[in-house]
């Protein structure tokens, strides 16, 4: 591959972030190189099989560059996180009805100041954990979204408060790391489907961006994006919920589907160019 081909800038423009983001977590190359190695073998097993024919080892061998001996290796020790992924998800189901469900909700649309200690209270934090959890428990959804930073509770007056907008991680550099970890891997997920389909079939992928904006303009964009989005995602949060037989199981149909919209916000400074320069020390 050469170095200057286009599919290389692409891989050193997406590497260049994820690889700051684990540098200042730790993580070495020789680290990283084993996720890797791992990865390439789980999708060319999984995704780049021949119709009609079982995914042999050479053939992965073959595909990725990894040896038959360690390909053999890896398949032969799977790693699964599925239980930590259903729990995260629970969790922040639970943090969306609460946002969302009137019987959670202030007549002004805030979410409640919720009561512990009474599992058959209406309108309770059991009540909304039994409502959305699936099979967990009010205890261990509650210390999850204490280990996060999602809720503050008061043990003296048996009360549990909501101190975000979402299930959002402040608290917590795992929980954070893990949800960036799905909006990347979303993304990607998108940007890949949209290479390999027909253009009527592609997922929504769309993005607004201007280059010459000044420090003012960035900080009334930055607040109307946050504000924006907020409502959007609420929005949709709202009918999506509708739609999820977890949470409604009057909804029929066959299938399972995870799906949902991600919005993202960037702002990176531009070094100004030599033009930009003079004309800015002329209006001086």
């Amino acid at each position: 591959m050469s170095e200057s081909s286009v599919i290389t800038s692409t891989m050193k423009k997406v590497l260049r972030p994820l690889v700051r983001l684990l540098l200042r977590n730790g993580v070495a190359f020789a680290d990283f190189s084993t996720v890797a190695r791992r990865v390439f073998v789980e999708v060319a097993s999984e995704d780049f099989g021949l119709p009609g024919r079982k995914q042999s080892v050479s053939r992965i061998s073959v595909l990725t560059g990894v040896n038959r001996k360690e390909v053999k290796r890896l398949l032969d020790n799977p790693v699964s996180n599925e239980t930590e992924q259903k729990d995260h998800n629970r969790a922040a189901r639970v943090v969306s009805g609460w946002m969302r469900d009137e019987d959670f909700q202030q007549k002004s649309g805030k979410p409640k100041v919720l009561g512990w200690g009474d599992p058959q209270a209406e309108g309770s934090f059991e009540d909304l954990v039994k409502r959305y959890s699936g099979d967990m428990t009010a205890r261990a959804i509650l210390d999850e979204l204490i280990r996060v930073g999602s809720v503050s509770f008061n043990k003296e007056k048996s009360k549990v408060t909501l101190t975000s907008n979402g299930y959002v991680p402040a608290a917590s550099n795992d929980e954070l790391m893990r949800l960036s970890g799905d909006s990347i891997n979303d993304l990607l997920n998108t940007i890949e489907h949209n290479f390999t389909t027909k253009s009527d079939a592609t997922r929504l992928q769309l993005s607004v961006a201007y280059d010459d904006v000044p420090e003012i303009g960035v900080e009334l964009f930055r607040n109307l994006s946050n504000e924006k989005s907020l409502e959007l995602l609420n929005y949709l949060d709202q009918f999506l919920s509708t739609q999820d037989r977890s949470v409604n199981p009057s909804v029929k149909g066959t299938g399972r589907y995870r799906t949902g919209l991600g919005i993202y916000y960037f702002e990176e400074p531009i070094e100004p160019d030599d033009k930009q320069n003079e004309a800015n020390n002329d209006a001086k």
